[in-house]
């Protein structure tokens, strides 16, 4: 069975503490216990390999290192410029991804979305999908936290197309699968999910534009929330990734 993993604020020196919040947690939701291995992360890919040897408060433990080490950074690396999904859905958005091993996620305020991230309303959206991308990568055990970025129009999406090896739309009217792509040799991929209400034709031209192409997952048209899951484990199995 996989150890546990924890945020630690350092990983510095041969024994390490664990308080605060991400302590509370250990010790007193996932009653952690005095000689338990556990698996301490920087969530920059940093991680060590300790034995706890000290409860000395309910938000507290103190562990000794037993082994350090470096998660390597996945090959391609992938960004998700995910449309902002409905509120009931959003938080899930993020869990999926991290667990799926995405690197970066763009919230993207396409046409078409139903829920308008503005204003402090804004700001709450975002450290609510850093909040769920930080409890799906401990439990799925990475050392390495994906990256929330601010949400971006549908000109700021296309702004940065040019930067990625390779684009992918996905499109339920699209004619190439994802089974078709040769993704191999891309050191950095780029997947553009739209909203449940789908890319509106202004949203597919400008991204096409910067080289982007539409594709689709299989014969399913899938929901905002869980395509990007989806595609991510197509991408683990045609590249290095898994």
């Amino acid at each position: 069975m996989s150890l546990q993993v924890f945020i630690a604020d350092s990983l510095e020196g041969d024994t390490l503490s664990l308080d605060g919040p991400e302590g509370k947690h250990a010790v007193t939701v996932k009653r952690t216990a005095v000689g338990e291995h556990i698996k301490l992360v920087d969530a920059n890919g940093a991680f060590a390999i300790c034995e706890v040897i000290e409860l000395p408060a309910k938000d507290r433990l103190i562990a000794r290192v037993l082994e350090r080490g470096t998660e390597p950074l996945p090959k391609p690396s992938v960004t998700v410029f995910q449309a902002v999904p409905k509120s009931e859905r959003s938080e899930l958005t993020v869990d999926l991804l991290t667990q799926a091993g995405v690197d970066v996620v763009v919230p993207w305020q396409a046409s078409r979305c139903v829920a308008k991230w503005q204003g402090a309303k804004r700001d709450k959206a975002v450290a609510k999908w850093e909040q769920a991308a930080r409890a799906a990568a401990k439990q799925s055990r990475r050392a390495r936290l994906p990256r929330i970025e601010q949400p971006h129009s549908t000109q700021e999406v296309a702004a940065r197309l040019d930067a990625f090896d390779a684009v992918y739309v996905l499109h339920e009217s699209a004619t190439v699968g994802i089974k078709d792509c040769e993704l191999g040799a891309a050191a950095s991929l780029a997947l553009i999910i739209g909203p449940e209400g789908g890319i509106s034709p202004e949203e597919l031209e400008a991204f096409s534009a910067r080289g982007a192409l539409a594709l689709k997952l299989g014969p399913e048209v899938l929901r905002t929330a869980t395509a990007g899951m989806v595609a991510l484990a197509a991408i683990g199995m045609k590249t290095s990734r898994w």
